[in-house]
């Protein structure tokens, strides 16, 4: 009986060294593969070709192969992406990720070019002036939107229920994000507006709220989320916990058991259990996602508007030698509900589309926005 148990076990090590053996034999087959088609490339192909754009090329094409948030950064990049991470860069002022080879629209930030002009979340850019984006890898799309402030740029946008191709022109600016923004409307509801969750989020958004509470009149709150492409997970979880006395807030899953976390919320709702109405809209995403979500999950706001966008990744940015740098998601969000918000989304409680092709947010074009006051109303 124990000569036969350690047949067997042997039998089980053999099998598994072997196929770790086989394992790393094809992937040296499939290393020495790219080689000699890069090197057959180098020599036959009609034009001379760089080789270093082809490797970075080859490089952004592994990461884009997993989803469409990860993604290589040359150090020029990663040096352009620190700058516009401060608060203020040139550009339309939209947040994109790629699809189906393709630009994707997340949403487009308020007061920019890009949503002065009508882009929308959900648009696919097809063409940057005469190039066609098919093909690019997000990188080389998004410096194809740069350029000099007051330069002019020509997109090529396909939506979803429109038959033929739209074409914006836009003209490029400095870009100055305000996340928040807060006022009293109708004599006695908050209105909250966050655009992404930056490092000032939260204070911004405790801040506002604090001095609206002065007003003895405030009877109810709306934060609005719409088109908020998210941003810091941390403000998330600041800004949620505002709103709740306890419970959790979000969870992330990873490969990595140790990387498994969950966060909870403190005692305490600043606004003292006043009714709160969330908008969101296809533009949510990611940050804002998750607020929306541990709202509704424990039953603490309204939902009204559209789903969500459906990011609930988490992306970390890793150096690497040559100064660049790689966002690769490594672990997903969970709501307190259990549910993935990637791919899905956040529904809302009360679905509320918008009416025309020039609706614009918080302003007589927002049916949205007009819906929700007159429910707050009642």
């Amino acid at each position: 009986m124990i000569i036969k148990k350690i047949f067997i076990i042997a039998f089980f090590f053999s099998t598994f060294f072997n196929h770790l053996l086989n394992s790393a034999e094809n992937i040296y087959e499939k290393i020495d593969l790219f080689g000699e088609v890069l090197e057959k490339i180098n020599s036959e192909y009609v034009d001379e070709i760089d080789q270093s754009e082809s490797m970075d090329s080859a490089i952004n094409g592994l990461l884009q192969s997993l989803d469409p948030y990860s993604a290589y950064m040359s150090p020029e990049i990663l040096e352009e992406m620190q700058t516009e991470t401060s608060g203020e860069f040139g550009g339309l002022g939209i947040e994109v990720s790629m699809e189906s080879g393709v630009v994707k629209v997340i949403s487009p930030i308020d007061d920019t070019p890009a949503s002065k002009a009508g882009i929308k979340a959900g648009d696919y850019i097809v063409k940057i002036n005469n190039t066609q984006v098919q093909g690019k890898s997000l990188s080389e799309a998004v410096e194809l939107m740069r350029g000099a402030v007051g330069s002019e740029i020509e997109l090529t946008v396909r939506r979803v229920g429109e038959k033929k191709a739209l074409t914006f022109k836009i003209i490029r600016e400095i870009i100055q994000i305000q996340s928040v923004k807060a006022e009293l409307i109708e004599e006695n509801i908050g209105y909250i507006r966050l655009t992404s969750f930056n490092e000032n989020s939260g204070k911004q958004i405790e801040r506002e709220i604090k001095n609206l509470e002065k007003d003895k009149n405030v009877k109810s709150y709306i934060l609005d989320l719409r088109n908020n492409p998210g941003g810091l997970l941390s403000q998330a979880i600041k800004i949620s916990d505002f709103f709740l006395e306890n419970g959790e807030i979000v969870s992330t899953k990873s490969r990595k058991d140790s990387e498994n976390r969950k966060w909870f919320a403190k005692k305490g709702d600043i606004t003292n259990g006043k009714t709160l109405l969330v908008l969101i809209n296809y533009g949510s995403a990611s940050a804002s996602e998750i607020v929306a979500g541990a709202l509704k999950d424990h039953k603490r706001a309204i939902l009204l508007g559209e789903n969500s966008y459906g990011k609930g990744s988490v992306q970390s940015i890793i150096p690497l030698k040559n100064k660049g740098a790689i966002r690769l998601t490594v672990a997903k969000y969970y709501l307190p509900s259990g549910k993935s918000i990637s791919e899905v989304g956040v529904s809302p409680d009360i679905e509320i589309d918008e009416d025309t092709d020039d609706f614009r947010i918080k302003t007589e074009t927002d049916n949205q926005l007009k819906y929700a006051i007159n429910l707050l109303k009642s």
